[in-house]
């Protein structure tokens, strides 16, 4: 009979660990403390910035591509790619990380860089493209993805707009025609966790764009020019999707991405469907989750919840493993997470767990062989 093993399914820890990194760390733990017991590790993203580095673990391989960065400085970007399926991850291009100096643009930085990674998907033969949109630096409705690909965006004296979010306020024509048509015969789908419209009180610009250094003058000038983009393109398109769950995901590009056709699946899901992660549980005594910080927010469908639905489906039994944890006991075992392990806790500072994460992992990981071996 086969041993049963641990499955070891974190996602990064910000600042100090990738999901990778972390993954091993803690894995090393209890390799370390108990060598005869099987773990298994299974990196783990929800569509944000680690998600082609997840794929990788799954077995795909990574492509390089030069891109237009948020405020339009070169940076390099990665595809995951497997036989003609891609992962494109849009924070690879346009992510908050990516801003110069830490500088927030909230009104001009642009998704151009996504869509020339799409674009470079397109170009590989890929005929099935992933598009996991979180950890975006803009609020531009996805309006620079649809330029990269072929689109032009005018103002009323027929030029074409600036980058951002800011400039569609003077939009007054979507031409569309220029769209490549190798997205016609390409299946499309927005990995988004993130369920908010386009536009109001639960959109783009007034949820997100705080977190992308917009004060309240400019998040209404990012609401009135998205709003412009939506009314534009549903007059020339006959559909307005600025309604749709997930169409406010990434600063408005999940609205882009589902005019192309895309439909839209959980960021987790898909990258725990191509990981086989309902098989590995199939050998699995004990899952351990985590992520940098446990919160309120991890409880709406980010990666540890995620797998810990599926480990509870299954009959495992699922702990966590986070920088710190903001989630009262009660409420994690409502998501079948029956503990919680802080490395702050255990370090006793904030800057001690975030400076030797690699020790207070390995450290967790020994107490959990030497609980479950």
């Amino acid at each position: 009979m086969t041993q049963r093993q641990i499955l070891v399914c974190l996602d990064k820890f910000r600042g100090s660990a990738s999901a990778v990194q972390a993954c091993g760390w803690l894995a090393d733990g209890i390799r370390e403390a108990a060598p005869g017991l099987p773990v298994r590790e299974a990196p783990v993203a929800d569509g944000g910035e680690g998600t082609v580095e997840a794929f990788r673990a799954a077995g795909y391989r990574t492509v390089p591509v030069p891109v237009s960065g948020p405020t339009g400085e070169p940076v390099t970007a990665e595809l995951a790619v497997l036989g003609d399926r891609a992962v494109v991850e849009l924070a690879q291009a346009s992510g908050l990380h990516l801003l110069p100096q830490d500088r927030p643009a909230p009104l001009t930085a642009a998704t151009d860089g996504t869509g020339q990674l799409l674009r470079a998907a397109l170009d590989l033969g890929c005929r099935e493209v992933v598009l996991a949109v979180g950890g975006s630096a803009t609020t531009d409705g996805g309006s620079g993805l649809l330029r990269a690909l072929g689109a032009r965006l005018l103002d009323a004296r027929g030029e074409d707009l600036p980058p951002g979010g800011a400039a569609l306020a003077e939009l007054a024509e979507a031409d569309l025609s220029g769209l490549d048509p190798r997205l016609r015969d390409t299946r499309l789908v927005l990995a988004s966790d993130v369920d908010n419209p386009l536009l109001g009180p639960d959109g783009a610009a007034q949820v997100f764009g705080p977190q992308k250094g917009a004060d309240s003058d400019q998040i209404a000038l990012l609401e009135t020019g998205l709003g412009r983009f939506a009314r534009v393109l549903a007059q020339q398109t006959g559909t307005d999707l600025s309604g749709l769950p997930g169409a406010g995901a990434a600063g408005g590009a999940g609205f882009a991405v589902l005019l192309l056709g895309a439909r839209r699946q959980s960021g987790v899901e898909v990258l725990l469907t191509e990981l086989g992660l309902d098989e590995e549980l199939d050998r699995a005594a004990l899952v351990v989750v985590g992520e940098g910080c446990l919160d309120a927010q991890s409880l709406r469908g980010k990666a540890p919840v995620g797998v810990a639905a599926r480990a509870r489906r299954a009959g495992v039994p699922v702990v966590a493993v986070a920088g710190r944890v903001e989630v009262a006991p009660a409420e994690l075992a409502a998501h079948g997470i029956e503990s919680a392990h802080s490395l702050t806790e255990r370090a006793g500072s904030p800057r001690t767990a975030m400076a030797e994460t690699r020790r207070l992992l390995h450290e967790t990981g020994a107490e959990l062989a030497a609980r479950f071996a």
